[in-house]
This record gives structure tokens, C-alpha cells and sequence, in this order.
């Protein structure tokens, strides 16, 4: 039951992106020009009216919320603690530092994995987001941001883990799991997208296991993701170096 339960949520969630992805890859590298000579986009507006394509994007983010929740509901579910996997409120300070930190420490090196990927072919140029210059632009982007890292730090640290725990997996092969799982549904931006969310899935992945706490992850992944949406729309056409 726990391998079926597995199959079903990944197959409604990260694990159907990351098919997607994959298929994505493939016709990308089956376009007749280079991949770095490609753009993909991730937050892209979804209508005409700028009131409609607001309401479809915050929509986006409660599904993000309920992927994560549907995680969190089945270890509670299954006679786990959501303390045991970290999501309690008894070290909020603690998990803040430590989420800024991580944030620090992945984001400067993730962003030269991308520009490195993107010079040698390897990559897409990555939009993080093409939404219109609105008032409400920067709310929603930092809410999608938010609804990202609780939904994947949720779902491929907190839930699939503990699963496979449960299955009798060993910590290394578990958290190897969990890292290609992260970065399969990044494969959409190319080898250098897969690769680098492969080695932040270790990272984060292996803190997990050490500490026992979530909360700092979602903060760390809320945080580049915030930069990476909100920088760029910032940003967009007035820099050089970003592609």
C-alpha cells in the first residue's frame, strides 16, 4: 500500500512534472537550433485581463500548497508526528538563520552552475517569469515562490523520504532518490537545470536526515526562488550577463 500511495501522489504531482520535463527535453533537443539558443519561461501569463490572469496565477500557488498539504495529511495519516519530519514551531528563530544560510550557500554556486550550463550549450535560457509589469506582480511572484518550496521540499524531503524509510531504504539510497526525483522535473531547462537541483536535493536531502528539520529548507527554497522570480522580472533586458 505504502508503493501504491507513492505512485498515486507522485503521479499527480512532481512525478508528472517531471515525465513532462523530461518530454520537454527531448523536443527541445530535437529543435533545429542549440538549447542556449532556446527560452523557456516558468511563470508565464495565464490571460488577457489583468484581474482574470491574477486569480489563475494565485490559483496555481493553492494547488503548489495542496500538493504539500497531501503530503503532510499522509505521514500524519500513517501515525507520524509532522514534529518528526520537522514542521513543529518550537525553533523559528533557529530555522530562519538556518534557512537564510542555506539560501546563501546554494544560490551563489546555483546561479554559476546556470550561466556556465547556458555559455556551454548545456542549458535553456531560463525565464523565471515574463508576468507583466503590475501591482500585483511582485505579491503573487513571492507567493509562488512560497507554494514551490512547500510543495517540493514537502513532497521529495519530508514525505518521500520518510516513505522509503518506512520501505526498509537505506539513508544514501534514499536520499539519492529523492534528488533525482528533485531533479527530474527541472530536466525542462536543460542538463545544467537537472544537474544542479540534483546536487541541491543532496544537500538539502542530507540536512534533512541529519536535523530532522523542514522548516529551514522550505525557508532556504523560498528564498532563491523569491530572487530567482523577482530579481529577474526586475532585471529583465537591463543587465547583460543574464541571458
Amino acid at each position: 500500500m505504502v508503493w501504491t500511495e507513492l505512485v498515486i501522489v507522485f503521479a499527480v504531482t512532481l512525478g508528472l512534472s517531471g515525465l513532462s520535463s523530461l518530454l520537454s527535453l527531448i523536443d527541445a533537443l530535437l529543435q533545429p537550433v542549440a538549447l542556449s539558443d532556446q527560452t523557456v519561461a516558468i511563470n508565464v501569463p495565464q490571460a488577457d485581463l489583468s484581474l482574470i490572469d491574477m486569480l489563475k496565477q494565485l490559483l496555481g500557488a493553492v494547488r503548489l500548497i495542496a500538493w504539500g498539504g497531501l503530503g503532510a495529511y499522509l505521514l500524519y495519516r500513517s501515525g507520524m508526528r509532522l514534529a518528526a519530519v520537522g514542521l513543529d514551531r518550537t525553533r523559528l528563530g533557529a530555522d530562519a538563520a538556518a534557512g537564510v544560510g542555506l539560501a546563501a550557500l546554494i544560490g551563489v554556486p546555483g546561479l554559476g552552475l546556470y550561466l556556465l550550463a547556458h555559455a556551454l550549450g548545456l542549458n535553456l535560457a531560463v525565464a523565471p517569469s515574463t508576468l507583466d509589469d503590475t501591482w500585483w506582480r511582485p505579491i503573487v511572484l513571492t507567493i509562488l515562490a512560497a507554494g514551490n518550496a512547500w510543495a517540493e521540499e514537502m513532497l521529495v524531503v519530508g514525505y518521500l523520504i520518510s516513505r522509503l524509510r518506512h520501505l526498509g531504504f537505506r539513508e544514501n539510497t534514499s536520499l539519492v532518490t529523492a534528488a533525482l526525483v528533485r531533479g527530474s522535473y527541472h530536466l525542462y531547462q536543460g542538463f545544467g537545470g537537472f544537474i544542479g537541483n540534483v546536487i541541491m536535493g543532496l544537500v538539502f536531502g542530507r540536512i534533512w536526515q541529519r536535523t530532522n528539520r523542514l522548516w529551514p529548507l522550505v525557508i532556504a527554497h523560498t528564498l532563491l526562488d523569491f530572487v530567482a522570480f523577482v530579481g529577474y522580472s526586475l532585471l529583465r533586458g537591463k543587465v547583460s550577463w543574464l541571458p
